[in-house]
């Protein structure tokens, strides 16, 4: 007849599994191996920064004649009635908003502003930038999970002079500018969609002409 398993028996046993767990990870260290990395955190979008050519609505509850929309002018200001210049370059809605609110107390009483973006431009270091034998090079607002064939959507692809498959791809890291190789001919002709690549604010994409 067999016994019961007593709960000593029980922990020891888990204990030694546990053990023997513990030394099989240390054995795959020293061999050079690894245990399979964490999975990666969540992280939230970055906030979006105004640049010199947003379009911008501004709401003045209750206040009419202070609501307006305008354009951030190229020195990255804009300007309102009873403040005048106000800094908008480089600042979030949020962050825009609370500075007009505060510049407005001492005309309004409690005043409550609302920033909008209705044109997006951005600054540069969250622009992509497509040059080169593009239909129409430019600069494009990074939008999130933004890839290459987004981008070559925005300028309406290619010319009939260009390299596709030697466009490159610009990029600063850590400081650092790096080039990466670019196969937008195959992306766009053949449909490879491995050619596709995810693009970073601050991309820039040099598409070369063909040689004759």
């Amino acid at each position: 007849m067999t016994r019961p398993t007593s709960r000593a028996t029980k922990f020891f046993r888990r204990l030694s599994a546990y053990v023997a767990m513990l030394a099989g990870a240390a054995f795959l260290s020293a061999c050079g191996g690894s245990l399979p990395p964490p999975p990666p955190s969540v992280t939230q979008a970055p906030e979006y920064h105004i640049g010199a050519g947003d379009g911008l609505h501004i709401l003045v509850w209750q206040n009419a004649d202070l609501s307006m929309q305008l354009t951030v002018r190229p020195d990255g200001m804009i300007t309102l009635p009873l403040i005048n210049d106000v800094e908008a370059a480089g600042k979030t809605p949020t962050q825009l908003a609370m500075d007009i609110q505060d510049r407005l107390k001492k005309y309004v009483t409690e005043p409550v502003v609302a920033v909008l973006v209705d044109t997006v431009v951005g600054p540069y270091s969250e622009q992509i930038r497509v040059v080169g034998e593009a239909a129409k090079p430019q600069a494009i607002p990074y939008r999130r999970d933004m890839t290459a064939l987004d981008a070559m959507i925005a300028v309406g692809g290619l010319t009939q002079f260009a390299a596709g498959n030697r466009a490159t791809l610009v990029r600063t890291v850590d400081g650092a500018q790096r080039s990466y190789r670019l196969r937008l001919d195959r992306l766009l002709q053949d449909g490879d969609v491995s050619a596709n690549v995810p693009l970073e604010p601050g991309d820039v994409i040099i598409i070369p002409q063909t040689y004759f």
